[in-house]
């Protein structure tokens, strides 16, 4: 997970002030702990346990989820990220120049989806489950979530920047998860991301998120398939790739070829390997974060 110096990361900051909370993220990161185990651990009561939690998952540090065990239902907590990196920007940089663009998640200019797959607007769903010829519906375009096993989605952002003008970094925003069967927590996918033809990493999505509903997600969607996803971000500048600041490759944004009117990016999971486990695409009106694609270039 990137930092900055930006109100976006003061939630981060506020959730790591407490020795109760950063004495919880030291439990999780020797596996899951329930509530009940994280509040005898650190002494304390199990609503004020559930009060800590829930400020780490808000800072989206942790991820909650319930289980029946022998008739009760008790929350367990699991770690979300590992790694945190923190930039401190300097006046100049907070002054870079900076061209951002939001792509809906049903306007791709290419894809490939096999079953388990379907695509749907907050208002509906389009066509059938499990069809990939409704991704050519031109409903299509006004999706605000979309699934595949195994395939692919590509699109296209518009080229703003002039000749005499330098990109240096590109960040692309997604709220995305794996897709499994009905939802599993535990459901790896690798996720390989290309710039321009050119490959820049993978990313091993955790898993296929159903424990609760998605803050957007619509009281018609269905309470047992994927409910929301993790928010990340992919950056790729002068230094390699990384996904929230932990390096996924040694591409930068040299080794891109950037010439031409438009961008194109694509997201890809592979059948094949130890984790084949789908992708889900949630923009507006779906999951926890009110967004779609986002990408931001900056440039001199």
């Amino acid at each position: 997970m990137l930092l900055t110096t930006d109100s976006e990361s003061l939630t981060v900051y506020e959730a790591l002030a407490s020795e109760v909370r950063l004495g919880m993220i030291r439990l999780l990161q020797e596996g899951e702990r329930s509530i009940k185990e994280l509040a005898e651990a650190l002494h304390i009561s199990n609503p004020m346990a559930s009060v800590h939690a829930g400020k780490l998952e808000r800072a989206g540090l942790i991820s909650c989820r319930s289980k029946r065990i022998q008739g009760a239902t008790y929350k367990f907590c699991s770690l979300t990220t590992h790694h945190l990196q923190i930039h401190l920007a300097s006046a100049s940089a907070e002054a870079r120049k900076l061209v951002e663009i939001a792509v809906p998640v049903g306007q791709y200019t290419d894809v490939e989806a096999h079953p388990t797959c379907g695509l749907a607007t907050s208002e509906r769903l389009i066509g059938e489950y499990d069809n990939p010829r409704y991704f050519l519906d031109p409903e299509r375009m006004n999706a605000g979530i979309l699934w595949f096993a195994k395939g692919f989605v590509e699109y296209k952002a518009p080229n703003y920047l002039f000749a005499h003008q330098v990109m240096n970094e590109v960040e692309i925003s997604m709220e995305i998860s794996s897709e499994a069967p009905h939802t599993r927590d535990q459901w790896p996918s690798d996720i390989g991301f290309y710039l321009n033809g050119t490959w820049i990493g993978q990313w091993t999505s955790p898993g296929d998120y159903g424990d609760r509903r998605g803050k957007l997600t619509p009281d018609w969607w269905p309470s047992n398939v994927n409910q929301y996803g993790l928010l990340k971000r992919l950056r790729i500048n002068g230094h390699g790739t990384f996904m929230d600041g932990k390096r996924i490759s040694d591409v930068r944004i040299q080794d891109i070829g950037w010439k031409g009117e438009a961008w194109i990016f694509r997201m890809e999971a592979k059948d094949g390997g130890r984790h084949g486990g789908g992708l889900t695409l949630f923009g507006r009106g779906f999951g926890n974060y009110d967004q779609d694609l986002l990408f931001r270039v900056y440039y001199d």
